[in-house]
């Protein structure tokens, strides 16, 4: 419990460590908006195509993100971002899969 006897001067969105983290920050939002992307469309059964890809690649973003992840903030974010891109793959899937029907 280190953390909570240093005084937080500066509160951030990210960096709780006060370091920048470029492409951990950018993981986290790709991983969020391909999340909300796949999560939305997902719901919509003629867009099997587009929930199914992005949820794959905000899965695969987002994984990674959290293998090189450095705080906690990052990595809650990163969950949530994964969480909403699993559930649009999965919808997607469902309703037609990765390539609806182009393969055979």
């Amino acid at each position: 419990m280190a953390q909570a006897m240093r005084p937080q001067s500066s509160i951030s969105l990210f960096a709780t460590d006060g370091k920048p983290h470029p492409l951990q920050d950018t993981l986290v939002a790709v991983t969020l908006v391909l999340g909300a992307v796949a999560f939305v469309t997902g719901f919509f059964h003629h867009l099997h195509l587009l929930s199914s890809w992005t949820g794959l690649i905000g899965i695969a973003t987002g994984l990674y993100g959290q293998f090189i992840s450095v705080t906690t903030r990052e990595r809650t974010a990163l969950i949530i971002g994964l969480g909403a891109s699993a559930i649009g793959f999965f919808l997607g899937m469902a309703h037609g899969g990765l390539f609806g029907g182009w393969l055979g």
